[in-house]
């Protein structure tokens, strides 16, 4: 299956209405889908688009005449739904909670607060170094957008060198990260807080020592996917990284190249499958963010690609397609 609305099309109309366990993995399959979006952007939707449409479908989606309630109910790997209230004890990575942590006071200490206008745009510029792992072939892009900051007009993308006009956001349509600055600006710079409102995207007020599992992996994509936006309100930022600290699992990998070619430390979170191969690069010493690592496999199935980006700049201005 190529597309994310596939997995919900062999749901039964007539069936009687979905256990807690059950909602839950059905929410979970599509984040997981998400996630292989952003490995065959050549079969499926972009990354962004399966955000658009995933975005929208947390509250309820119908798809084919079935409506799916997706709900930020929890439950663990093995599907069961903690009741009691109880939970594991959270284990962490010291050495990734050392660079999250590091990453985070830089940030404070180095971010411009910004405050653009409703009627301008976030222009970016992301490079993106792709290499066949068979052949070692490798082909560099570089990505530019223009994001409109309230969501109110079309904005222009690129994914790997290909165009995407995006078109204004319907009244009952949402992405993650939120297009709208005012939404982002909404967002809590706590830690704690930001972990609370990215699960179920908004939908979640659960405290974060009752966490199942999948709660977790759920913060963990969010504010992996938050942190690929070029440039995010005061304080936000450093609240991600933080919040990433908080993530049982996360782990530190020593000796990662970057885009750039400097070695860096790795952040990444072994438990999930599906995050195999993706990873945040810090400065070793400065934890400085350098950008990304993944992985994408070709529509055959017989190619694999490992990615190494960056945002190489970005800027606020008053026009589409004007450059800084």
């Amino acid at each position: 299956m190529t597309d994310e609305l596939e997995l919900l099309r062999d749901w039964d109309a007539d069936a009687a209405p979905l256990t807690e366990p059950a909602r839950a993995q059905a929410r979970h399959r599509l984040l997981n889908m998400m996630t292989r979006t952003e490995r065959h952007p050549d079969t499926a939707p972009s990354r962004r688009h399966a955000l658009r449409l995933a975005t929208a479908a947390v509250v309820a989606m119908a798809v084919t005449g079935t409506a799916v309630l997706l709900t930020e109910d929890g439950a663990d790997e093995g599907g069961r739904t903690d009741r009691a209230g109880t939970s594991a004890p959270r284990m962490r990575n010291v050495a990734a909670v050392t660079v999250l942590n590091g990453a985070a006071a830089r940030a404070s200490k180095h971010e411009k607060p910004v405050a653009p206008r409703d009627d301008q745009f976030i222009y970016w510029k992301r490079i993106i170094k792709e290499t066949e792992r068979k052949t070692g072939a490798v082909k560099t892009y570089v990505d530019v957008n223009w994001d409109s900051v309230d969501g109110s007009k079309r904005s222009l993308t690129m994914e790997l060198g290909r165009v995407i006009w995006e078109k204004p956001l319907g009244k009952n349509e949402g992405v993650w990260p939120p297009r709208e600055w005012s939404k982002l600006k909404e967002l809590p710079t706590d830690p704690e807080k930001l972990t609370q409102a990215i699960v179920g995207v908004g939908t979640s007020d659960k405290p974060i020592d009752d966490f199942t599992a999948w709660d977790w992996y759920d913060a963990y994509f969010m504010l992996g996917e938050l942190l690929k936006w070029p440039v995010l309100p005061e304080g936000l930022r450093p609240a991600a990284y933080e919040a990433l600290a908080l993530v049982p699992g996360v782990k530190a990998t020593p000796g990662m190249k970057d885009s750039a070619g400097r070695t860096g430390v790795g952040i990444s979170y072994p438990k999930r499958a599906s995050e195999k191969g993706k990873y945040l690069i810090f400065d070793p010493e400065s934890y400085e963010f350098l950008g990304f690592r993944d992985e994408r496999t070709s529509r055959s199935g017989k190619k694999t690609y490992i990615q190494l980006s960056h945002v190489a700049d970005w800027a606020i201005v008053d026009r589409l397609k004007q450059r800084p």
